[in-house]
C-alpha cells in the first residue's frame, strides 16, 4: 500500500463525516491531534503510523482498525466482527401484494 491510500482515506472520511479535524481528535480522545489529521489528509510526501497510532486513528476517523491498517500497510489485527454476515434488510414486494 501506498501513502496515498492512507491520505485517501483520511481525506474521504474528513469530507463523509463533515466534521473537522477537531472533531475527529476528539472522538479519538485526543490521542490524535487535530495537526497530525491535517498532515495526514495534506502531506505529499510520505507519513508513517505506528500500529498504536492506527487505532485511534480509526477512531477518529469512524472506521474499523483493520481499514486503517491496511491503507497504511501495516498488518492487520483479528477482527470478531468480521464474521458477522451482514446483508440488506429489505422484504421484497410484489405486484398486487399488500403493501401497508
Amino acid at each position: 500500500m501506498s501513502t496515498k491510500d492512507l491520505q485517501a482515506l483520511v481525506r474521504r472520511r474528513l469530507w463523509e463525516l463533515g466534521g473537522s479535524v477537531y472533531e475527529a481528535s476528539r472522538r479519538a480522545r485526543g490521542a490524535v491531534g487535530p495537526e497530525v489529521l491535517e498532515r495526514l489528509a495534506h502531506t505529499r510526501g510520505w507519513a508513517l503510523i505506528s500500529p498504536w497510532m492506527a487505532g485511534h486513528l480509526a477512531r477518529a476517523l469512524d472506521v474499523p482498525e483493520n481499514r486503517v491498517r491496511r491503507a497504511a500497510g501495516l498488518p492487520e489485527v483479528p477482527d470478531p466482527r468480521a464474521d458477522v454476515p451482514t446483508g440488506p434488510h429489505l422484504r421484497l414486494v410484489q405486484n398486487g401484494e399488500d403493501r401497508g
